[in-house]
């Protein structure tokens, strides 16, 4: 009988062992999961500012270069793309 009694406590504190340890488990993979969507949305973000900036700069210096509506289209194209890249390799996480 005291075979079976102390076998029973070992598995009950082995149990309760099990249980608590589940969510500490759980616990990492929710943080990495947040920061690597914070990490996405921020390179995200700052990629979509330098397409605007670098389109706007773009446009206004190939209009001025170009003498005209080609010159800024093209200008703003070439800005565009250059901002984007320039921008998503600011951000650091």
């Amino acid at each position: 009988m005291r075979k079976i009694v102390s076998a029973m406590c070992a598995l009950a504190t082995l149990g309760s062992l099990v249980a608590v340890a589940a969510p500490a488990n759980a616990q990492p993979y929710h943080y990495r999961h947040h920061y690597y969507r914070s990490c996405h949305n921020a390179k995200r973000r700052a990629g979509n500012q330098g397409t605007v900036a670098g389109a706007v700069t773009g446009g206004v210096a190939g209009g001025l270069i170009g003498h005209g509506l080609v010159g800024g289209l093209v200008g703003a194209g070439v800005g565009a793309v250059a901002g984007h890249a320039i921008a998503k390799s600011t951000v650091h996480c």
